[in-house]
């Protein structure tokens, strides 16, 4: 299973800032020219139809919903688990999510893994970060 993020038309910059974080190669597909374009407003087809960034970390899927399809709120009952490969991993990707975000729990030790921590990005994804776990 992959994740897929549904957002009200700012999906590009919230790739873009999940690339920085997790760095890999981000494909997206605009609403342009494909079939769903004809029913939309003009200004939506350079929006995303689908992306997907192929991360170090593993694939996420993000959208734009077009108008009055989209989440009503971004925040739900889903995390995003990620497993870190090394430390300086998990202090990167934490860092990079929690700037602008909020920190639901600071990056420590815990009885399960070496070093955890959750955080709400800016764009009100949440996510819980593991390395080493035990």
């Amino acid at each position: 299973m992959q994740p897929n993020l549904l957002f009200n038309g700012n999906a590009e910059d919230v790739l873009n800032f999940y690339r920085d974080a997790f760095g890999g190669e981000l494909n997206v597909m605009r609403f342009a020219g494909s079939p769903v374009a004809e029913g939309l407003p003009e200004e939506w087809g350079s929006k995303v139809l689908y992306g997907t960034l192929n991360s170090p970390f593993g694939t996420l899927n993000a959208m734009d919903a077009p108008p009055g399809r989209g989440p009503k709120s971004t925040e739900g009952n889903i995390m995003i688990s990620v497993l870190a490969k090394s430390e300086a991993d998990i202090d990167k990707a934490f860092a990079k999510l929690a700037a602008g975000g909020e920190v639901m729990m600071p990056l420590g030790e815990t009885f399960w893994a070496k070093r955890f921590g959750m955080v709400a990005d800016k764009f009100g994804t949440r996510w819980m970060i593991s390395y080493g776990m035990q």
